[in-house]
Parts: C-alpha cells; sequence; structure tokens
C-alpha cells in the first residue's frame, strides 16, 4: 500500500524525473506551451507555478533559487542556419513571466485535453500552457458585461435606435436639400 506517498514515479528513476521536471518546465517557459501526456503534465504544472512564483518577487535570491531548482538554460534561436543565443530560461522567467503574472494570485498554467492519441502506447495527449497576459483583460471585460441590468441594456438599445433615427432624417435632409 502507498498511503500518504506523494508524487508519481512515471516508471522513471528520481533523478530521471527530475531531469525530465526540469527540462519540461525549461521548455514551457521558452515556448510558453508544450505538448507531452497527461500524468506528466499535472507532475510538471505545481513545479513550474512555483517558479514563476518565485519569479515574481524578482529579488536576487530568488534568483539564486530558481537557478538551483531548474538551473540556467540558453535559448537558441536558428536564423539562416545559424544558432544564436537569444537569452537565458531563467532570464525570461525574470523579465517577462514574472511581471506578466503580479497582480495574478497563481493559477498561471492550463492543461487543455487534446483528442490525440500517442502512436505506440495510446497515451492520452495534453497541451501544457501559460496563461496569456491578455485572457485577464478579456474576462474582465466579460464580466462586467454580463452584471449590467437588463433594464441598463434596454435603455443603450433605446437611445441607439433613437440616435440612428436621428441620423436617418439629418441623411434625409441634406439629399433633400441637394435636390433643390
Amino acid at each position: 500500500m502507498r498511503h500518504r506517498v506523494a508524487g508519481r514515479r512515471l516508471s522513471r528513476t528520481k533523478e530521471h524525473r527530475l531531469a525530465m521536471r526540469r527540462n519540461m518546465v525549461a521548455s514551457l517557459i521558452q515556448h510558453e506551451t508544450i505538448s507531452t501526456t497527461i500524468e506528466k503534465a499535472k507532475e510538471v504544472k505545481p513545479f513550474a507555478e512555483k517558479l514563476i512564483t518565485l519569479a515574481k518577487k524578482g529579488t536576487l535570491s530568488a534568483r539564486r533559487q530558481a537557478i538551483s531548482l531548474l538551473g540556467n538554460r540558453d535559448i537558441i534561436n536558428y536564423e539562416d542556419g545559424q544558432a544564436v543565443k537569444a537569452g537565458t530560461v531563467i532570464g525570461k522567467l525574470f523579465s517577462e513571466l514574472g511581471p506578466r503574472y503580479l497582480d495574478r494570485p497563481g493559477g498561471y498554467t492550463r492543461i487543455i485535453r487534446l483528442s490525440l492519441r500517442r502512436l505506440g502506447d495510446n497515451g492520452q495527449l495534453v497541451l501544457l500552457q501559460l496563461i496569456g497576459a491578455d485572457e485577464g483583460l478579456k474576462k474582465q471585460s466579460k464580466t462586467t458585461t454580463k452584471k449590467r441590468s437588463r433594464k441598463k441594456a434596454k435603455e443603450t438599445v433605446e437611445v441607439k435606435e433613437i440616435d440612428e433615427a436621428q441620423e436617418a432624417t439629418e441623411t434625409g435632409e441634406q439629399t433633400g436639400q441637394s435636390d433643390q
């Protein structure tokens, strides 16, 4: 019995699980979305969220803690067949992702299930994504429109109809003047 045993083994040794978790979070930070199995995504998600919380602090000690947990892998882009260093994973974490989520109290990642299954073992595939900065604004605007009462909504519709009628009469007067 494995009562009170946390974490998933994923058929790997401790060292392999640690290396896999670090590599997956580094790829998530670099690309902001990765495709993996649901078990791996559920294992990686809390680790990624803890690193983003460290990045929100932005202090030197938080940066050193993140380097010790994750490592400081380079981000390499290929331009014209040449490998070009575009920065580091920790640099992106602290310069872009930390400030992006300053006013968000958690929940920086999401898991989206895909209908695809992996060939070979038929494993359930998912997308592990970082929540975008613009999505928070979209949710706020949707909630404000839903909270508006029906009476105010009716008034705005009536005002729009009156404005359209006035515009129609003005354009009709202008066309009538041009005929004379």
